[in-house]
């Protein structure tokens, strides 16, 4: 059902010679509401990321944001994430996401904290009801990889349909070394993105 529907968005949007991925961002219907993209992002790497999906899905781009932002500095949130996950606890979120069940397909971008999903994300993920979406992963890292993060996607998303994840080394935070994804790296990334869209039949091979 999920790839007829992808199916019918790509032949309804590919109109164009120059556009060769479903837009729905430019749908003249109300398809612009059936994609969700929501990240988390301390650096901007994520939302680099994020954007760069937004830019060939089209959609709803959504920042998640806390109503108590962690601290600026890094090793005061690294304790901080350390004990949330010890405990268990969800910070409250600030962003609200308006008629959820509006959206088919919901992408879900994040970075890798203490090599878990952070905090926030679980959080969304709880008080949300993502039953009967499709929901994809994406990942931003300091070179050791999503950790346990995809698996946890599954964990918090069992009714829902969990499509292989993304995932890119991003910046280390620990080392100063903050925004990465950017200039010639954010082109690699946007060569990596379409690939991994493509594989996961979200948009269509370049012809």
């Amino acid at each position: 059902m999920t790839h007829l529907l992808f199916a019918l968005l790509l032949i309804s949007s590919c109109s164009s010679a120059e556009m060769k991925n479903f837009d729905v961002k430019n749908d003249t219907t109300n398809r612009s509401k059936k994609v969700l993209i929501v990240y988390l992002s301390r650096t901007n790497n994520t939302k680099a990321i994020a954007e760069i999906i937004y830019k060939n899905i089209g959609g709803t781009l959504v920042a998640l944001e806390l109503e108590k932002p962690y601290p600026e500095n890094y090793s005061a949130t690294v304790q901080q994430v350390v004990r949330e996950n010890e405990t268990g606890y969800l910070p409250p979120l600030k962003t609200k996401i308006d008629s959820i069940e509006n959206y088919d397909f919901v992408f879900v971008g994040f970075p890798t904290w203490d090599m878990k999903m952070p905090p926030p994300m679980k959080s969304f993920l709880k008080q949300y009801n993502l039953t009967g979406k499709t929901v994809i992963p994406f990942n931003t890292n300091a070179g050791y990889g999503a950790g346990s993060s995809f698996q946890t996607v599954k964990e918090l998303c069992p009714n829902s349909n969990v499509l292989e994840g993304f995932e890119i080394t991003g910046g280390v935070e620990r080392d100063g070394v903050l925004l990465a994804i950017k200039d010639e790296k954010r082109k690699e990334a946007e060569t990596k993105v379409k690939e991994w869209l493509q594989k996961i039949k979200l948009i269509q091979n370049a012809s």
